[in-house]
């Protein structure tokens, strides 16, 4: 499975990014897509986390409300949108694919920095 990521950037407090990830490969050895984050020093924690055959969203709660996960299946591409961005969601966030408690496909990382 192949991750490949796009979007990112800096932007300012309240503000909006959108990021985006074109899934190929064998998509059937995987159950779950989504976005993670991570700062350095700190664990790789889960963003937005959806089953491959079913609807239902796991956000974390710090980004519950201004955060959306899309999914294209049609495009094999997922979305995270965000909105009214703050500091702590500063991060590099990676797009994610994977079989639960099995095995793990990551993009590459894209850096999203929010500035007052």
């Amino acid at each position: 499975v192949q991750l490949v990521e796009s979007g990112g950037g800096l932007v300012e407090i309240g503000g909006s990014l959108r990021l985006s990830c074109v899934v190929s490969g064998a998509t059937y050895s995987v159950n779950a897509l989504g976005w993670y984050r991570q700062n350095p020093g700190t664990l790789r924690e889960p963003v937005a986390v959806m089953p491959t055959d079913g609807d239902s969203i796991n956000y974390v709660d710090s980004v519950k409300g201004r955060f959306t996960l899309i999914r294209d299946s049609a495009k094999n591409t997922m979305s995270l949108q965000m909105n009214d961005l703050k500091p702590e969601d500063t991060a590099v966030y990676y797009c994610y694919a994977g079989w639960v408690g099995v095995r793990s496909y990551w993009g590459q990382g894209t850096q999203v920095t929010v500035s007052s």
